[in-house]
């Protein structure tokens, strides 16, 4: 059950944006395209081996109002923290969507 209270944080989404980086490939950022509210509920920690490197990936359930299309492609980010959207579902109740997402630790 989704209580309005329960939606109580402000995340922004991003969308990628991928130019040219002069040297034949791409380079991508993100541009903000919408503030959302949002229920976040940590789920699981666990450290992983990246690129020869030590790192931890925490995931989280994200929940928003529906309405909106995103993809695995955005991202949420709140304040300085990012989620990497890993997978977007239909919610039990129809007017939310259930995120999963790992936070970003670079």
């Amino acid at each position: 059950m989704i209580a309005p209270g329960d939606l109580d944080r402000r995340l922004v989404l991003e969308a990628p944006v991928e130019s040219a980086d002069g040297a034949g490939g791409m380079t991508r950022s993100y541009q903000a395209v919408a503030t959302l509210w949002a229920s976040v509920t940590p789920l699981a920690a666990q450290a992983v081996v990246t690129a020869d490197r030590l790192a931890a990936a925490a995931t989280h359930r994200i929940v928003i109002r529906a309405g909106r299309d995103i993809t695995t492609r955005h991202r949420l980010r709140d304040g300085s923290r990012a989620f990497r959207i890993v997978a977007v579902r239909d919610h039990a109740r129809p007017r939310f969507i259930d995120i999963r997402a790992e936070l970003i630790t670079d």
